[in-house]
Protein backbone atom coordinates (compact mmCIF):
# COMPACT_ATOMS: atom_id res chain seq x y z
CA UNK A 1 0.00 0.00 0.00
CA UNK A 2 1.12 3.64 -0.53
CA UNK A 3 0.01 7.13 0.21
CA UNK A 4 -0.09 10.51 -0.87
CA UNK A 5 -1.56 13.44 1.58
CA UNK A 6 -1.13 16.84 -0.33
CA UNK A 7 -2.51 20.29 0.94
CA UNK A 8 -2.95 22.63 -1.89
CA UNK A 9 -2.85 26.32 -0.97
CA UNK A 10 -3.60 28.95 -3.42
CA UNK A 11 -1.02 31.09 -4.64
CA UNK A 12 0.52 33.37 -2.66
CA UNK A 13 0.49 31.39 0.10
CA UNK A 14 2.99 29.74 1.22
CA UNK A 15 4.26 27.65 4.72
CA UNK A 16 8.44 27.81 6.25
CA UNK A 17 10.03 24.17 6.83
CA UNK A 18 10.07 25.62 10.30
CA UNK A 19 6.67 25.74 10.68
CA UNK A 20 6.32 21.70 10.49
CA UNK A 21 7.15 19.18 13.04
CA UNK A 22 8.29 16.19 11.83
CA UNK A 23 9.41 12.32 13.73
CA UNK A 24 9.67 8.91 12.29
CA UNK A 25 5.68 8.40 12.36
CA UNK A 26 3.86 11.78 12.08
CA UNK A 27 3.80 15.07 10.68
CA UNK A 28 2.48 17.84 12.21
CA UNK A 29 1.78 21.91 11.37
CA UNK A 30 -0.50 25.00 11.79
CA UNK A 31 -3.83 24.96 10.36
CA UNK A 32 -3.78 26.18 6.72
CA UNK A 33 -6.20 27.58 4.03
CA UNK A 34 -5.84 24.70 1.48
CA UNK A 35 -7.59 22.11 -0.27
CA UNK A 36 -6.49 18.48 1.42
CA UNK A 37 -6.24 15.01 -1.41
CA UNK A 38 -5.47 12.03 0.17
CA UNK A 39 -4.74 9.06 -2.44
CA UNK A 40 -4.31 5.13 -0.68
CA UNK A 41 -3.20 2.84 -4.07
CA UNK A 42 -3.99 -0.76 -2.78
CA UNK A 43 -2.73 -4.22 -4.96
CA UNK A 44 -5.60 -6.76 -4.84
CA UNK A 45 -4.29 -9.14 -1.95
CA UNK A 46 -4.55 -5.84 0.02
CA UNK A 47 -8.72 -5.90 -0.65
CA UNK A 48 -11.60 -7.43 1.10
CA UNK A 49 -12.53 -10.87 -1.03
CA UNK A 50 -14.91 -9.98 -2.28
CA UNK A 51 -14.11 -6.72 -4.07
CA UNK A 52 -10.98 -8.41 -5.44
CA UNK A 53 -12.71 -11.27 -6.71
CA UNK A 54 -14.70 -9.05 -8.75
CA UNK A 55 -11.93 -6.52 -9.70
CA UNK A 56 -10.12 -9.44 -11.20
CA UNK A 57 -12.68 -11.68 -13.12
CA UNK A 58 -15.49 -9.34 -14.22
CA UNK A 59 -13.11 -5.79 -14.97
CA UNK A 60 -10.81 -4.33 -17.32
CA UNK A 61 -11.61 -0.77 -15.84
CA UNK A 62 -13.48 0.93 -13.46
CA UNK A 63 -13.80 4.18 -12.28
CA UNK A 64 -16.35 5.39 -9.85
CA UNK A 65 -16.68 9.35 -9.54
CA UNK A 66 -18.80 10.69 -6.69
CA UNK A 67 -19.18 14.33 -5.80
CA UNK A 68 -21.15 16.12 -2.97
CA UNK A 69 -24.31 17.70 -4.07
CA UNK A 70 -23.25 20.61 -1.68
CA UNK A 71 -21.26 23.64 -3.46
CA UNK A 72 -17.47 23.53 -2.48
CA UNK A 73 -14.11 25.53 -3.74
CA UNK A 74 -11.47 24.29 -5.59
CA UNK A 75 -8.01 25.20 -5.98
CA UNK A 76 -5.54 25.35 -9.13
CA UNK A 77 -4.79 22.03 -10.32
CA UNK A 78 -8.04 20.17 -8.58
CA UNK A 79 -10.97 22.09 -10.33
CA UNK A 80 -12.20 19.13 -12.52
CA UNK A 81 -15.51 18.22 -11.94
CA UNK A 82 -18.79 16.29 -12.82
CA UNK A 83 -22.03 16.71 -11.65
CA UNK A 84 -22.93 15.80 -8.08
CA UNK A 85 -23.63 12.02 -7.06
CA UNK A 86 -21.95 8.69 -7.74
CA UNK A 87 -20.71 8.13 -11.28
CA UNK A 88 -19.55 4.70 -11.97
CA UNK A 89 -17.64 3.91 -15.40
CA UNK A 90 -16.77 0.21 -16.65
CA UNK A 91 -15.50 -1.69 -19.44
CA UNK A 92 -15.88 -5.37 -18.49
CA UNK A 93 -13.58 -8.05 -19.43
CA UNK A 94 -14.38 -9.87 -22.65
CA UNK A 95 -13.48 -13.35 -21.77
CA UNK A 96 -15.00 -16.69 -22.37
CA UNK A 97 -15.83 -17.35 -18.83
CA UNK A 98 -17.53 -13.78 -18.25
CA UNK A 99 -19.39 -14.19 -22.06
CA UNK A 100 -20.17 -17.87 -20.13
CA UNK A 101 -21.78 -16.86 -16.95
CA UNK A 102 -23.72 -13.63 -18.15
CA UNK A 103 -24.90 -11.45 -15.18
CA UNK A 104 -21.37 -9.44 -15.09
CA UNK A 105 -23.32 -6.40 -14.28
CA UNK A 106 -25.65 -8.00 -11.25
CA UNK A 107 -22.60 -9.28 -9.56
CA UNK A 108 -20.84 -6.16 -9.77
CA UNK A 109 -24.02 -3.91 -8.50
CA UNK A 110 -23.80 -6.25 -6.27
CA UNK A 111 -20.80 -5.97 -4.68
CA UNK A 112 -20.91 -2.03 -5.25
CA UNK A 113 -24.01 -1.75 -3.36
CA UNK A 114 -22.43 -3.26 -0.55
CA UNK A 115 -19.66 -0.60 -0.31
CA UNK A 116 -21.49 2.66 -1.46
CA UNK A 117 -24.84 1.52 -0.66
CA UNK A 118 -26.14 2.18 -4.43
CA UNK A 119 -28.85 -0.30 -6.62
CA UNK A 120 -27.36 -0.23 -10.00
CA UNK A 121 -28.90 -3.85 -10.36
CA UNK A 122 -27.51 -5.24 -13.61
CA UNK A 123 -26.01 -4.67 -16.95
CA UNK A 124 -29.46 -3.31 -18.57
CA UNK A 125 -29.33 -0.13 -16.17
CA UNK A 126 -26.67 1.06 -17.62
CA UNK A 127 -25.97 2.65 -20.84
CA UNK A 128 -23.25 2.66 -23.53
CA UNK A 129 -19.84 5.21 -23.51
CA UNK A 130 -18.50 5.63 -27.16
CA UNK A 131 -15.69 3.95 -26.42
CA UNK A 132 -14.97 3.09 -30.28
CA UNK A 133 -14.30 7.21 -30.79
CA UNK A 134 -11.45 7.60 -28.00
CA UNK A 135 -9.24 5.02 -26.50
CA UNK A 136 -9.63 7.09 -22.78
CA UNK A 137 -13.49 6.21 -22.48
CA UNK A 138 -14.85 3.41 -20.55
CA UNK A 139 -17.86 1.16 -22.28
CA UNK A 140 -20.41 1.60 -19.95
CA UNK A 141 -21.54 4.23 -17.41
CA UNK A 142 -24.46 4.50 -14.58
CA UNK A 143 -25.50 7.41 -12.16
CA UNK A 144 -27.24 7.42 -9.00
CA UNK A 145 -28.20 10.63 -6.69
CA UNK A 146 -26.32 9.84 -3.17
CA UNK A 147 -25.84 12.50 -0.31
CA UNK A 148 -22.91 11.22 1.42
CA UNK A 149 -20.81 8.53 2.05
CA UNK A 150 -21.95 7.00 4.91
CA UNK A 151 -22.27 3.38 3.87
CA UNK A 152 -18.43 3.65 2.23
CA UNK A 153 -17.04 4.81 5.71
CA UNK A 154 -18.70 2.03 7.78
CA UNK A 155 -17.66 -0.36 4.98
CA UNK A 156 -14.32 0.56 5.03
CA UNK A 157 -13.92 0.68 8.67
CA UNK A 158 -15.13 -2.74 9.17
CA UNK A 159 -13.17 -4.13 6.34
CA UNK A 160 -9.85 -2.24 6.30
CA UNK A 161 -9.94 -0.93 9.77
CA UNK A 162 -8.86 -3.33 12.73
CA UNK A 163 -10.65 -2.95 16.00
CA UNK A 164 -7.85 -1.26 17.77
CA UNK A 165 -6.72 1.18 15.44
CA UNK A 166 -7.86 3.89 16.45
CA UNK A 167 -6.52 6.34 13.95
CA UNK A 168 -7.59 4.77 11.09
CA UNK A 169 -11.02 4.42 11.93
CA UNK A 170 -10.66 8.54 12.63
CA UNK A 171 -9.65 8.82 8.74
CA UNK A 172 -12.11 6.85 7.52
CA UNK A 173 -14.56 8.74 9.74
CA UNK A 174 -13.66 12.03 8.35
CA UNK A 175 -14.67 10.96 4.54
CA UNK A 176 -18.28 11.51 5.39
CA UNK A 177 -17.16 15.17 5.39
CA UNK A 178 -14.98 14.93 2.35
CA UNK A 179 -16.10 16.54 -1.16
CA UNK A 180 -15.52 14.50 -3.76
CA UNK A 181 -14.25 10.68 -3.62
CA UNK A 182 -12.71 9.01 -6.87
CA UNK A 183 -12.01 5.10 -7.34
CA UNK A 184 -10.27 3.83 -9.97
CA UNK A 185 -8.84 0.29 -11.23
CA UNK A 186 -7.29 -1.09 -14.30
CA UNK A 187 -6.29 -4.68 -14.79
CA UNK A 188 -3.01 -3.66 -16.28
CA UNK A 189 -1.94 -1.91 -13.02
CA UNK A 190 -3.73 -4.08 -10.84
CA UNK A 191 -3.79 -1.46 -8.63
CA UNK A 192 -6.97 -0.19 -7.10
CA UNK A 193 -6.58 4.07 -6.46
CA UNK A 194 -8.77 5.64 -3.56
CA UNK A 195 -8.55 9.44 -3.84
CA UNK A 196 -10.54 11.90 -1.47
CA UNK A 197 -10.59 15.63 -1.75
CA UNK A 198 -11.79 17.75 0.96
CA UNK A 199 -12.94 21.64 -0.23
CA UNK A 200 -10.71 24.56 0.06
CA UNK A 201 -10.80 25.77 4.05
CA UNK A 202 -9.10 26.47 6.83
CA UNK A 203 -7.78 22.83 8.14
CA UNK A 204 -4.73 21.52 10.74
CA UNK A 205 -2.05 19.59 8.74
CA UNK A 206 -1.63 16.04 10.15
CA UNK A 207 -0.59 13.18 8.92
CA UNK A 208 0.54 9.85 10.48
CA UNK A 209 2.27 6.92 9.17
CA UNK A 210 1.57 3.50 9.09
CA UNK A 211 3.48 0.22 9.00
CA UNK A 212 4.80 -1.55 6.26
CA UNK A 213 3.03 2.07 4.27
CA UNK A 214 5.40 4.51 2.38
CA UNK A 215 3.53 8.03 3.42
CA UNK A 216 4.28 11.26 0.92
CA UNK A 217 2.94 14.54 2.37
CA UNK A 218 3.38 17.65 0.45
CA UNK A 219 2.24 20.69 1.43
CA UNK A 220 2.29 23.30 -1.19
CA UNK A 221 0.72 26.02 -2.98
CA UNK A 222 0.13 26.91 -6.88
CA UNK A 223 3.17 28.81 -8.41
CA UNK A 224 3.48 30.72 -11.84
CA UNK A 225 7.04 30.82 -12.97
CA UNK A 226 8.34 32.25 -16.21
CA UNK A 227 9.73 28.85 -17.64
CA UNK A 228 6.22 27.78 -17.66
CA UNK A 229 4.33 26.57 -21.30
CA UNK A 230 0.47 28.10 -21.51
CA UNK A 231 -0.77 24.94 -21.27
CA UNK A 232 1.47 23.96 -18.10
CA UNK A 233 0.19 24.36 -14.05
CA UNK A 234 2.56 25.02 -11.35
CA UNK A 235 2.97 24.17 -7.44
CA UNK A 236 5.60 24.77 -4.92
CA UNK A 237 6.11 24.14 -1.40
CA UNK A 238 7.56 21.26 0.76
CA UNK A 239 7.46 17.57 0.70
CA UNK A 240 7.88 14.88 3.34
CA UNK A 241 8.24 11.01 3.47
CA UNK A 242 7.60 9.77 6.81
CA UNK A 243 10.00 7.23 8.62
CA UNK A 244 12.69 8.38 6.06
CA UNK A 245 12.99 12.47 5.83
CA UNK A 246 14.12 13.85 9.21
CA UNK A 247 13.32 17.35 7.13
CA UNK A 248 10.47 18.57 4.30
CA UNK A 249 12.70 19.40 0.90
CA UNK A 250 11.66 22.32 -0.57
CA UNK A 251 10.08 21.74 -4.53
CA UNK A 252 8.66 23.36 -7.06
CA UNK A 253 7.68 21.64 -10.81
CA UNK A 254 4.98 22.07 -13.09
CA UNK A 255 3.10 19.43 -15.64
CA UNK A 256 0.76 20.12 -18.30
CA UNK A 257 -2.94 20.02 -17.31
CA UNK A 258 -6.11 19.37 -19.21
CA UNK A 259 -8.48 21.10 -16.71
CA UNK A 260 -7.87 24.34 -15.90
CA UNK A 261 -9.94 27.10 -13.83
CA UNK A 262 -11.94 29.76 -16.36
CA UNK A 263 -12.82 32.44 -13.50
CA UNK A 264 -16.30 32.75 -13.86
CA UNK A 265 -19.15 31.01 -12.38
CA UNK A 266 -22.83 29.78 -13.65
CA UNK A 267 -26.17 28.98 -11.70
CA UNK A 268 -29.05 26.43 -12.84
CA UNK A 269 -32.97 26.67 -12.10
CA UNK A 270 -35.81 25.47 -13.70
CA UNK A 271 -37.99 28.98 -14.47
CA UNK A 272 -40.53 26.66 -16.62
CA UNK A 273 -42.54 23.58 -14.88
CA UNK A 274 -45.08 21.14 -15.85
CA UNK A 275 -44.47 18.38 -17.30
CA UNK A 276 -42.29 20.11 -20.30
CA UNK A 277 -39.83 21.96 -17.98
CA UNK A 278 -37.19 24.27 -18.75
CA UNK A 279 -33.82 24.67 -17.14
CA UNK A 280 -32.02 28.01 -17.25
CA UNK A 281 -28.16 28.19 -16.97
CA UNK A 282 -27.04 32.17 -16.11
CA UNK A 283 -23.50 32.51 -16.49
CA UNK A 284 -21.18 35.01 -15.54
CA UNK A 285 -19.02 35.66 -18.64
CA UNK A 286 -19.18 35.36 -22.23
CA UNK A 287 -15.15 35.85 -22.44
CA UNK A 288 -13.41 33.18 -23.82
CA UNK A 289 -10.63 31.92 -21.42
CA UNK A 290 -7.63 32.01 -24.15
CA UNK A 291 -7.88 34.49 -27.15
CA UNK A 292 -5.03 32.40 -29.26
CA UNK A 293 -7.34 29.06 -29.58
CA UNK A 294 -10.79 27.75 -30.82
CA UNK A 295 -13.13 27.41 -27.58
CA UNK A 296 -16.70 26.59 -27.00
CA UNK A 297 -18.73 26.44 -24.10
CA UNK A 298 -20.48 23.12 -23.17
CA UNK A 299 -23.05 21.76 -20.50
CA UNK A 300 -22.24 17.69 -19.75
CA UNK A 301 -25.58 16.75 -18.14
CA UNK A 302 -26.41 13.64 -16.33
CA UNK A 303 -30.20 13.50 -16.17
CA UNK A 304 -31.83 10.71 -13.62
CA UNK A 305 -34.28 8.81 -14.96
CA UNK A 306 -37.05 10.98 -13.76
CA UNK A 307 -36.30 13.66 -16.38
CA UNK A 308 -34.45 13.48 -20.29
CA UNK A 309 -33.82 15.78 -22.97
CA UNK A 310 -35.54 14.74 -26.64
CA UNK A 311 -32.80 14.51 -29.33
CA UNK A 312 -35.43 15.23 -31.47
CA UNK A 313 -36.30 18.50 -30.46
CA UNK A 314 -32.76 19.32 -29.78
CA UNK A 315 -31.72 19.57 -33.45
CA UNK A 316 -33.75 22.17 -34.80
CA UNK A 317 -31.29 24.84 -35.71
CA UNK A 318 -32.83 27.68 -35.39
CA UNK A 319 -34.89 26.60 -32.09
CA UNK A 320 -31.51 26.10 -31.04
CA UNK A 321 -30.46 29.32 -31.85
CA UNK A 322 -33.52 30.82 -29.94
CA UNK A 323 -32.51 29.44 -26.25
CA UNK A 324 -28.33 30.04 -26.85
CA UNK A 325 -27.81 26.74 -28.18
CA UNK A 326 -25.56 25.94 -30.52
CA UNK A 327 -26.02 21.65 -30.67
CA UNK A 328 -26.67 18.46 -29.02
CA UNK A 329 -23.07 16.72 -29.19
CA UNK A 330 -23.73 13.76 -27.64
CA UNK A 331 -26.81 11.77 -25.63
CA UNK A 332 -26.36 8.62 -24.24
CA UNK A 333 -28.49 5.48 -25.93
CA UNK A 334 -31.66 4.35 -26.12
CA UNK A 335 -33.95 7.31 -24.57
CA UNK A 336 -37.35 6.03 -24.28
CA UNK A 337 -39.49 9.00 -25.00
CA UNK A 338 -43.14 7.67 -23.98
CA UNK A 339 -42.07 5.00 -20.66
CA UNK A 340 -42.64 6.23 -17.11
CA UNK A 341 -40.25 6.63 -14.81
CA UNK A 342 -41.27 3.35 -12.55
CA UNK A 343 -40.83 1.26 -15.41
CA UNK A 344 -37.14 2.49 -16.74
CA UNK A 345 -34.27 -0.19 -16.85
CA UNK A 346 -31.40 2.26 -17.72
CA UNK A 347 -30.30 4.83 -14.94
CA UNK A 348 -31.03 8.09 -16.87
CA UNK A 349 -29.27 9.84 -19.83
CA UNK A 350 -26.04 11.87 -20.52
CA UNK A 351 -26.27 14.63 -22.80
CA UNK A 352 -23.27 16.53 -23.85
CA UNK A 353 -25.07 20.48 -25.51
CA UNK A 354 -22.45 23.25 -26.77
CA UNK A 355 -23.88 26.85 -25.66
CA UNK A 356 -24.21 29.21 -27.89
CA UNK A 357 -22.51 32.71 -25.77
CA UNK A 358 -23.14 36.16 -27.04
CA UNK A 359 -20.39 37.08 -29.60
CA UNK A 360 -17.55 38.81 -27.83
CA UNK A 361 -16.78 42.28 -30.05
CA UNK A 362 -14.17 44.53 -30.10
CA UNK A 363 -13.17 46.59 -27.01
CA UNK A 364 -16.79 45.07 -25.74
CA UNK A 365 -16.58 44.43 -21.90
CA UNK A 366 -17.57 40.63 -21.23
CA UNK A 367 -21.16 40.32 -20.21
CA UNK A 368 -23.50 37.41 -18.53
CA UNK A 369 -25.69 35.57 -20.48
CA UNK A 370 -28.24 32.87 -20.48
CA UNK A 371 -29.00 29.50 -22.06
CA UNK A 372 -32.44 27.39 -21.53
CA UNK A 373 -32.67 23.65 -22.14
CA UNK A 374 -36.17 22.40 -22.59
CA UNK A 375 -36.70 19.12 -21.19
CA UNK A 376 -39.25 16.35 -20.41
CA UNK A 377 -40.72 14.56 -17.29
CA UNK A 378 -41.76 11.10 -17.24
CA UNK A 379 -44.70 10.20 -15.81
CA UNK A 380 -43.81 9.27 -12.15
CA UNK A 381 -45.04 7.35 -9.23
CA UNK A 382 -47.74 7.91 -8.08
CA UNK A 383 -47.52 9.25 -4.37
CA UNK A 384 -50.26 10.76 -1.52
CA UNK A 385 -50.13 14.40 -1.69
CA UNK A 386 -50.53 14.53 -5.28
CA UNK A 387 -46.97 16.11 -5.89
CA UNK A 388 -43.55 14.91 -6.12
CA UNK A 389 -40.01 17.06 -5.28
CA UNK A 390 -37.30 16.38 -8.07
CA UNK A 391 -33.73 17.72 -8.18
CA UNK A 392 -31.73 17.70 -10.88
CA UNK A 393 -27.72 17.77 -10.23
CA UNK A 394 -25.96 20.82 -11.99
CA UNK A 395 -24.29 20.35 -15.49
CA UNK A 396 -20.05 20.41 -15.91
CA UNK A 397 -20.19 23.41 -17.38
CA UNK A 398 -16.50 24.20 -19.52
CA UNK A 399 -15.08 25.68 -22.21
CA UNK A 400 -13.27 23.20 -24.53
CA UNK A 401 -10.20 24.68 -26.37
CA UNK A 402 -8.20 23.15 -28.56
CA UNK A 403 -4.27 23.27 -27.55
CA UNK A 404 -1.15 23.91 -30.13
CA UNK A 405 -0.63 21.50 -32.62
CA UNK A 406 2.18 18.65 -30.99
CA UNK A 407 0.91 19.78 -26.96
CA UNK A 408 0.83 16.64 -25.81
CA UNK A 409 -0.60 15.99 -21.96
CA UNK A 410 0.85 13.27 -20.09
CA UNK A 411 -0.68 11.73 -16.86
CA UNK A 412 -0.16 14.54 -14.14
CA UNK A 413 0.33 14.34 -10.13
CA UNK A 414 -3.72 15.43 -9.95
CA UNK A 415 -4.91 14.32 -13.28
CA UNK A 416 -8.83 13.40 -13.21
CA UNK A 417 -9.93 11.40 -16.14
CA UNK A 418 -12.65 9.29 -17.05
CA UNK A 419 -15.23 11.96 -16.14
CA UNK A 420 -17.77 10.73 -19.06
CA UNK A 421 -17.42 14.31 -20.67
CA UNK A 422 -13.21 14.31 -21.06
CA UNK A 423 -13.96 10.97 -23.49
CA UNK A 424 -16.21 12.76 -25.97
CA UNK A 425 -13.72 14.89 -26.87
CA UNK A 426 -10.12 14.60 -28.44
CA UNK A 427 -6.84 14.24 -26.57
CA UNK A 428 -5.47 18.16 -27.14
CA UNK A 429 -8.67 19.14 -25.37
CA UNK A 430 -8.25 21.59 -22.23
CA UNK A 431 -10.93 21.88 -20.32
CA UNK A 432 -11.83 25.24 -18.51
CA UNK A 433 -13.81 24.78 -15.86
CA UNK A 434 -16.41 27.54 -14.80
CA UNK A 435 -17.90 27.34 -11.08
CA UNK A 436 -20.88 25.94 -9.89
CA UNK A 437 -22.33 28.77 -7.61
CA UNK A 438 -25.51 27.70 -5.67
CA UNK A 439 -28.88 30.26 -6.59
CA UNK A 440 -30.21 29.99 -3.02
CA UNK A 441 -28.48 27.84 0.14
CA UNK A 442 -25.98 25.63 -0.78
CA UNK A 443 -27.25 22.84 -2.95
CA UNK A 444 -25.80 23.02 -6.41
CA UNK A 445 -28.92 21.07 -7.41
CA UNK A 446 -31.69 22.02 -9.73
CA UNK A 447 -35.43 21.90 -7.95
CA UNK A 448 -39.18 21.23 -9.11
CA UNK A 449 -42.20 20.45 -7.95
CA UNK A 450 -44.18 18.32 -10.17
CA UNK A 451 -47.59 16.73 -10.17
CA UNK A 452 -48.19 13.05 -9.87
CA UNK A 453 -51.54 10.58 -9.30
CA UNK A 454 -52.72 11.47 -5.85
CA UNK A 455 -52.96 8.15 -3.98
CA UNK A 456 -55.22 9.69 -1.50
CA UNK A 457 -57.64 10.12 -4.38
CA UNK A 458 -57.24 7.12 -6.59
CA UNK A 459 -59.63 5.38 -5.08
CA UNK A 460 -62.22 7.67 -6.50
CA UNK A 461 -60.41 7.43 -9.97
CA UNK A 462 -60.65 3.95 -10.12
CA UNK A 463 -64.20 4.00 -9.01
CA UNK A 464 -65.22 6.77 -11.58
CA UNK A 465 -63.43 5.26 -14.46
CA UNK A 466 -65.76 1.80 -14.03
CA UNK A 467 -68.54 3.75 -13.93
CA UNK A 468 -67.68 5.68 -16.99
CA UNK A 469 -66.66 2.00 -18.62
CA UNK A 470 -69.67 0.92 -17.77
CA UNK A 471 -71.96 3.61 -19.13
CA UNK A 472 -70.15 3.67 -22.12
CA UNK A 473 -70.86 0.05 -22.62
CA UNK A 474 -74.47 0.78 -21.77
CA UNK A 475 -75.15 3.40 -23.98
CA UNK A 476 -73.27 1.24 -26.84
CA UNK A 477 -75.01 -1.65 -26.33
CA UNK A 478 -78.72 0.41 -26.30
CA UNK A 479 -77.26 1.81 -29.65
CA UNK A 480 -76.72 -1.18 -31.14
CA UNK A 481 -80.15 -3.18 -29.64
CA UNK A 482 -81.89 0.01 -31.38
CA UNK A 483 -80.37 -0.32 -34.53
CA UNK A 484 -81.18 -4.01 -35.02
CA UNK A 485 -85.10 -3.20 -34.07
CA UNK A 486 -85.62 -0.53 -36.49
CA UNK A 487 -83.73 -1.59 -39.56
CA UNK A 488 -86.46 -4.66 -39.86
CA UNK A 489 -84.63 -7.22 -38.08
CA UNK A 490 -87.41 -8.14 -35.20
CA UNK A 491 -89.54 -11.12 -34.87
CA UNK A 492 -92.69 -9.58 -37.02
CA UNK A 493 -90.46 -8.21 -39.52
CA UNK A 494 -88.84 -11.31 -40.29
CA UNK A 495 -92.30 -12.83 -40.02
CA UNK A 496 -93.97 -10.21 -42.73
CA UNK A 497 -90.63 -10.93 -44.90
CA UNK A 498 -91.44 -14.67 -44.70
CA UNK A 499 -94.66 -14.18 -46.40
CA UNK A 500 -93.90 -11.62 -48.22
CA UNK A 501 -91.78 -14.15 -49.94
CA UNK A 502 -94.08 -16.83 -50.04
CA UNK A 503 -96.55 -14.71 -52.19
CA UNK A 504 -93.84 -14.08 -54.55
CA UNK A 505 -93.24 -17.32 -55.26
CA UNK A 506 -97.14 -18.12 -56.35
CA UNK A 507 -97.54 -14.89 -58.33
CA UNK A 508 -94.29 -16.60 -60.71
Amino acid sequence: MRERITYLQKLGSSLPPSALTITPTSLTGPSVSAIREERLTFALDELPAELSSILKNDVHELHVRWVNPVAYESVGAMVARVPGGWHLFWTPVLGKESQKEGGRGARLCEVLGGVFGVACGGEESFTKLPSERFYHSAALQYFQPLEGLGRFVEYAKGKLCAEEDGDCVRRVDALAEASALDVSYDSISHALKVTALWAFQEQEIRATARPNVRTEVGVLSDEKTATMEDHELGVSGLLTVLGQDEKPSATVFSFPSRHRDAGSGFEAEFVQVGLHPVLQLKLGSNKPPVEEAACATHAYFTFPRTIFADRYQLSDDLFLASKNLTALRYISQPVDLEAPEYVMKTWGSAALLELKPPAMDDGKAEESWTAEVPLHLRYLTPSHGGYANLEVPYPAVFWACNAEEGTKFPTNPFERVNLGYDGLFGPRTVFWHVEPRPVSGGRVTSSIRVPVLDLDKAGWVNVGTAAVVLLGFAWISWKLLSVYLKTGYGSESRGSRTSETRDDKKRQ
